[in-house]
């Protein structure tokens, strides 16, 4: 397989606008379209066409980590059109690819649905902002525009660590340095080690991956920057015991207080199937920190941020199952990819029924019941 197709299956992703191109032997290539899989209408792949294939996209340095580890990441621009995130792995000894696209243009607060007071929190000189969410919820679209707010409207110093880069800003109002995991700096625990020597003012980690890049990333909200994290986590709540969690036991009461008084916000995202048109939606659950809910860090009563959050909708806070059930409500999703995305999903079940309808897997496995009776 020539490199002639993977110009022509790179062309099938953007103009369908497909979020992944899923490569391995035995299959055609298959798109990720709308959360569902597709397959292209060509040859089933082997092992000739997965070497090719990897051959044409793969730099000289990510092919050697394939060959000494199994497996490498990294970016890269396609033309003007668009740029891939590429996952190479290997798999019963063959090789497996997966493209995920990033689009060129940066979207819009209105465009993704954020909450409008994420605009206000951003402005601050100080404090630790945590977007958390399952891989491919769209973590970092919303980073992406944040940065890119704080870019044209502020003048910082905006420095950001990623594996691999994905979204490229410009200059604008404010001064943007992006470092590659890899390939600029060895990990993300070196280059936030080094960035406080770079006069930052906004800082974003793209994984809090491990103990030392997450106390790394306190300290550096604490010594007044704005840190942008990530982790995969749903939910506010759980995202604090997470961070805690990840620290010795000697040290967590430490860490509960300095994240009580580092921590400006948790936004927890979701990524649903629309069921109105083709796309998708993104559900939020955020959660802004008041004195009140330092208090409740400080304390370990992580448990009662979540009756909290849903009396603080002045503050602009919400729950993700309030979300999930408003864009229910308002017909954007199925009442299935709702209960599926949802923290509570027994609850949600209840409240479908109540409105005196049903959610469609419900009826299958009843009939299944009353059939295996039968």
């Amino acid at each position: 397989m020539s490199t002639v197709q993977i110009d022509r299956l790179l062309d099938t992703v953007v103009q369908n606008g497909a979020s992944d191109l899923h490569l391995t032997v035995g299959r055609p290539p298959t798109l990720r379209l709308h959360g569902g899989l597709k397959n292209l209408k060509t040859k089933v792949l082997d092992s000739d066409d997965m070497v090719s294939l990897m051959k044409a996209i793969t730099p000289e340095r990510a092919q050697q980590e394939l060959q000494e580890e199994g497996g490498c990441d990294f970016g890269f621009a396609y033309g003007e059109a668009a740029r891939f995130r590429v996952s190479i792995f290997r798999q019963r000894s063959d090789l497996a690819i997966v493209l995920r696209q990033i689009p060129n243009r940066l979207l819009t607060f209105e465009e993704i649905g954020l909450p409008d007071i994420i605009m206000e929190l951003i402005r601050r000189p100080r404090g630790l902002f945590l977007v958390t969410g399952p891989t491919g919820s769209g973590k970092t679209t919303s980073l992406a525009t944040m940065i890119d707010y704080i870019n044209a409207n502020l003048d910082r110093h905006i420095v950001t660590m990623e594996d691999p880069i994905e979204y490229y800003h410009f200059h604008k109002k404010s001064i943007i340095n992006q470092r590659e995991v890899g390939n600029d700096v060895p990990s993300f625990a070196e280059a936030l080690r080094r960035v406080l020597r770079s006069d930052p003012d906004v800082i974003l980690v793209g994984e809090m991956r491990d103990l030392e890049t997450i106390e790394a990333a306190i300290r550096a909200a604490e010594t007044g920057h704005l840190v942008f994290g990530t982790l995969h986590t749903t939910g506010a709540a759980k995202t604090i015991d997470r961070v805690v969690d990840a620290f010795p036991v000697t040290q967590q009461n430490q860490i509960r207080v300095q994240l009580s008084t580092s921590l400006i916000s948790v936004l927890s995202q979701a990524l649903l199937a629309r069921s109105d048109k083709p796309g998708r939606v993104a559900a939020y659950e955020f959660l802004v920190v008041t004195p009140a809910i330092a208090n409740l860090i400080r304390d370990n009563k992580t448990f009662r941020i979540d009756s909290m959050i849903q009396t603080g909708r002045k503050f602009g806070m919400q729950l993700l199952d309030d979300h999930l059930w408003s864009l229910y409500s308002r017909g954007l999703i199925a009442a299935e990819e709702m209960i599926d995305k949802s923290k509570n999903p027994g609850d949600l079940t209840d409240k479908v029924h109540r409105i005196g309808r049903t959610v469609g897997r419900m009826e299958l496995d009843e009939a299944d019941e009353e059939s295996g009776a039968a």
